[in-house]
């Protein structure tokens, strides 16, 4: 009963949702904060430097430039299928690194900013999970090409 019921929803739902747009869409979600950060970071790119000093990263202007040029380069690479596994990796492994650095939860005295904190941590652990599904999603077909699975 439950799997005829499974079937007959995805049958319902697979139309929508397995559609170039709706995988557009949902790379452009996944690559939103990182389109958005680096943005910022370029318009005010002072901010972008007190942010890398804020962390304790030295040199603060080097560091800040290639954290814009990664990310946006990243998101784009996501977005129009080039080596979108290897930039999902890499932003995946970016964002595990700037968790560990800037979300250190553990450290902070319990109340409301460790909440915070322990909430984004987790967070950023999922977005981390999606771009490696990502890859994993692109190596699959590619495996499935060269193998003929």
């Amino acid at each position: 009963m439950a799997q005829n019921l499974e079937a007959h929803l995805a049958r319902r739902c697979a139309p929508a949702f397995t559609s170039h747009p709706a995988r557009f869409i949902g790379l452009l979600l996944l690559c939103s904060a990182y389109l958005q950060g680096s943005l910022m970071k370029l318009f005010d790119f002072g901010a972008a430097i007190a942010e890398m000093q804020h962390f304790g990263l030295a040199p603060a202007a080097p560091i800040a430039s290639a954290v814009i040029f990664f990310e946006l380069a990243c998101s784009l690479m996501i977005l129009s299928g080039f080596c979108r596994w290897i930039a999902a990796l890499a932003l995946g492994a970016f964002t595990l690194a700037a968790t560990f650095i800037a979300l250190r939860f553990w450290e902070m005295p319990v109340g409301m900013e460790r909440t915070m904190a322990t909430n984004a941590f987790f967070e950023h652990l999922g977005l981390a999970g999606a771009f490696l599904l990502v890859a994993w999603s692109d190596l699959h077909k590619w495996r499935r090409g060269v193998d003929g699975d």
